[in-house]
């Protein structure tokens, strides 16, 4: 379980310093907002305004992903064992590793490989509800799943 629980506290990490960059962006558009002062070219003025507005309004559904992912996160069990893929799933197969939780990218436990993906990723897709020995095909490449965490 090891394996597990240090792949779930990466994914958390990885959410964690997302979200301070979507705040620390905020942040710096909210005081660009409060700061900018009307100029005589009054267009230029309020078209710097809806510009910061519209990156206000990104950051705002960036947050509200960041927020999905964490409640994603919280929702494994990394204690649990699986016989099938499953969500909350550590997928070792003959080519890659994966987590099945949310979409980290890669992440590197005892110098292997591990891709933190969603369960609605085309891979995530295939490898749910496979055991050990049952293989799948993706991309043109064949993958047998040697072990399922």
């Amino acid at each position: 379980m090891i394996i597990k629980e240090a792949l779930y506290n990466a994914c958390l990490e990885f959410v964690d310093n997302r979200l301070l960059t979507v705040n620390k962006a905020i942040s710096d558009i909210q005081y660009s907002l409060e700061s900018e002062t009307k100029s005589s070219a009054g267009d230029k003025h309020e078209t710097g305004r809806a510009m910061l507005q519209l990156e206000r309004e990104k950051a705002g559904h960036q947050l509200s992903e960041i927020e999905n992912q964490k409640q994603i996160l919280h929702k494994i069990n990394i204690e649990s064992k699986h016989n099938k893929v499953a969500f909350g799933s550590v997928v070792k197969t003959s080519t890659s590793n994966y987590f099945i939780a949310i979409s980290a990218g890669e992440i590197m436990i005892d110098n292997m490989s591990y891709y933190a993906i969603s369960a609605a990723t085309p891979i995530a897709q295939l490898l749910l509800s496979k055991s050990v020995g049952d293989e799948i095909e993706f991309r043109d490449q064949k993958y047998i799943i040697e072990t399922v965490l």
